[in-house]
C-alpha cells in the first residue's frame, strides 16, 4: 500500500487479487446481501485510492482496509437505513464453489442458515465485532484498532456477543 501511496496505482489490483474475498467475507457478514457486499467491496477498494494518503504505514494494512470498510458500512446503513438484510446462504454457497456430498451440504447449509439468522438479530455493534474476530480472524488488537477502543473492551464484547448469539441460536434451533 504504501508503495501505491507513492503513486504506483498499478499495485493496487495486486491488493485487490490478495484482499477482495476476506473483504467479502466481512462486509456479506455484516450485511448480509450478496449483491450489496460486492457493491460494498468495490466502494471499499474505490476509498483506498481515494484516500491512500491517510495510510501512514505504521499499523498493518489490514487494519487499515477494516478500518475503511466499517466506514462504508456504516455510510451505506445511514443511505438505506430502511433496507432489511437477508441473508443468502445458496448464492454464497454457490459462489465458493463447495460441492460436497448432497445430505452433508443440505445438512451444513442448514446450519449456517441458522447462524445467519442469529447474526441477523444481533446488534450491529456483536455482528462487527464477531464477523472480524471469527470469521475474518483478526486479533483482538487489530479489532481494537479499528473500532478505536481497549483490547480488553474487545474481548469483553467479543464474549458478550458470542454469548448472545449461542442463546439466540438455540432458540432459532428449537
Amino acid at each position: 500500500m504504501l508503495k501505491v501511496k507513492a503513486g504506483n496505482l498499478d499495485l493496487m489490483g495486486l491488493l485487490f487479487e490478495r484482499y477482495h474475498k476476506p473483504l467479502f467475507g466481512f462486509l456479506y457478514h455484516t450485511t448480509g446481501q450478496v449483491a450489496h457486499s460486492e457493491d460494498l467491496v468495490q466502494t471499499v477498494f474505490y476509498r483506498m485510492l481515494k484516500y491512500r494518503h491517510t495510510f501512514s504505514g505504521e499499523g498493518e494494512f489490514r487494519t487499515w482496509m477494516y478500518h475503511l470498510a466499517r466506514n462504508v458500512v456504516i455510510d451505506a446503513h445511514r443511505k438505506n437505513s430502511k433496507t432489511s438484510y437477508q441473508y443468502d446462504m445458496a448464492s454464497v454457497m454457490e459462489n465458493m464453489g463447495v460441492s460436497p456430498d448432497a445430505e452433508a451440504k443440505i445438512e451444513r447449509e442448514q446450519q449456517n442458515e441458522m447462524l445467519q439468522r442469529a447474526l441477523q438479530l444481533l446488534s450491529i455493534e456483536h455482528r462487527e465485532v464477531l464477523v472480524l474476530s471469527r470469521f475474518q480472524e483478526l486479533s483482538y488488537k487489530e479489532i481494537a484498532e479499528i473500532l478505536k477502543t481497549s483490547e480488553g473492551n474487545i474481548k469483553i464484547k467479543v464474549h458478550r456477543a458470542m454469548k448472545e448469539l449461542k442463546e439466540i441460536f438455540l432458540k432459532i434451533s428449537e
